[in-house]
């Protein structure tokens, strides 16, 4: 066993708080990330560091906000567009002086052009794809169609384009990670398995659909996408306690944003709202700041580190990944990090390190956490409204939620506490313009 410790984070896509069986859902089958949780913490509010892929992987890898990356919006898939910058340091590119070696298997989606990719960001080894989404079974980015950008096929190991047609990519990404962890070496490692699922296209096998006979379509092809990732995290810890590696790995997952409205998740032919995934009681969707978009099912593992069991309430997000494990490792962190270190939160049950959290989406919608009290400013529903700048015209929408009594964020209170409305957004307006967004 190597005397420095390894970190594997799992990732998922798209993924409701309400889709896991340890985070309360009644129809969607998790036994292997319920286990996972047994193990360490369930983490009941934790945040991604944006409501869209780009910007909250960009955070999850450098443990900055998504602006100081350079990635705040969504990119582009085709061949050559721009990306995360090369002087941004991820975790890959910090722990290599330190003995690491780096894998990262699945979607990347932080830039498709020379000096953007894996390789260039610290990973010696990389195998999925470099767009925001593929077929699963072709492999063929068919987003950015409608856009005007033919689809196009997008599977790479390191630069090269390979082709694996008719292998479904969940599937896929998890014998690569297996693998990995099987040719084993006397370096600690770094293991970065962001899986595509379940975002749209809606494809899995039949042996997942046929757990879920009586769920209406949309819901039953959105459980056995989960049951196909749930699969994958417990081969990856099966194959870390054959390696000899699970005492000393610490295990990370989480989903980017929450659940997706977007029409290419239709299955019946109704042009209605996508019920496939939830996010319980919480309100929004994908590319909404209001809790649905950003709050997500997370947990964390470290055997003999982190006692097991807990449940933990304390505020986080996903820039806190790199910081923490930096923590564990005893590895001195750069100074320009914005996320801070939970090592303590999580063995010795130390209070949250944020007194405040912030965000911003889409020059419209921009959100503060500040303990039990949540500020939303220009909040939309769904990522679809909240696409467009807003009206310079109109005056601001600003809703204030005690996110402890009501995390539905149905009551605004911004009238009945006005003194603590204007201090957060006077907070969050300083905070915007630190990052050239006001």
């Amino acid at each position: 066993m190597n005397s420095k410790p390894n970190l594997v984070v799992i990732y998922a896509d798209d993924l409701g708080y309400g889709d896991l069986g340890c985070f309360g859902s009644d129809s969607i089958l998790t036994p292997h990330l319920d286990a996972l949780a047994d193990t360490g913490v369930r983490f009941t509010d934790f945040y991604s560091n944006s409501p869209v892929c780009s910007p909250s992987r960009a955070s999850l890898l450098t443990g900055r906000y998504p602006h100081r990356t350079g990635v705040s919006r969504v990119l582009g898939g085709s061949r050559g567009a721009a990306g995360l910058p090369p002087t941004e340091k991820t975790i890959a590119t910090l722990l290599k002086p330190h003995g690491y070696r780096t894998a990262m298997f699945g979607k990347w989606h932080l830039g498709t052009a020379d000096g953007c990719r894996p390789n260039a960001h610290g990973f010696d080894e990389f195998f999925g794809f470099l767009a925001g989404c593929v077929d699963y079974y072709s492999h063929i980015y068919y987003h950015g169609f409608w856009r005007g950008i033919n689809p196009i096929h997008d599977l790479w190991h390191n630069e090269r384009e390979v082709w694996y047609n008719g292998r479904y990519f969940t599937d896929l990404v998890t014998e690569k990670a297996v693998d990995f962890i099987e040719r084993g070496s006397d370096q600690p490692f770094f293991l970065y398995l962001p899986h595509s699922a379940p975002h749209y296209p809606m494809h899995a096998p039949k042996a997942y659909l046929d757990r879920y006979p009586d769920l209406p379509p949309d819901r039953r092809i959105m459980a056995a996408m989960i049951s196909a990732l749930d699969d994958s995290v417990g081969a990856v810890v099966k194959a870390l306690k054959a390696a000899g590696e699970y005492e000393n790995t610490m295990i990370f997952f989480s989903s980017d944003n929450g659940p997706s409205r977007e029409t290419r998740n239709w299955l019946d032919g109704k042009e209605d709202l996508y019920y496939g995934g939830t996010a319980g009681i919480f309100r929004g969707h994908k590319g909404s700041l209001y809790e649905a978009g950003i709050r997500e099912p997370t947990i964390m593992s470290f055997p003999g580190h982190i006692p097991k069991g807990q449940l933990s309430n304390d505020v986080g997000a996903m820039f806190d990944v790199l910081p923490t494990f930096l923590d564990f490792a005893d590895i001195d962190p750069p100074e320009d990090l914005d996320g801070k270190s939970i090592a303590k939160s999580v063995t010795e049950g130390a209070e949250s390190p944020h007194h405040q959290l912030f965000w911003e989406y889409a020059a419209s919608q921009l959100a503060v956490r500040q303990g039990k009290w949540k500020l939303t400013v220009n909040g939309r529903d769904d990522g679809k409204s909240g696409l467009a700048p807003r009206d310079p015209d109109l005056p601001e929408e600003v809703h204030l939620t005690n996110i402890e009594l009501d995390p539905g964020e149905g009551e605004n209170l911004s009238k009945q506490h006005p003194d603590l409305t204007n201090q957060l957004l006077g907070d969050l307006r300083s905070w915007a313009a630190d990052i050239g967004e006001v």
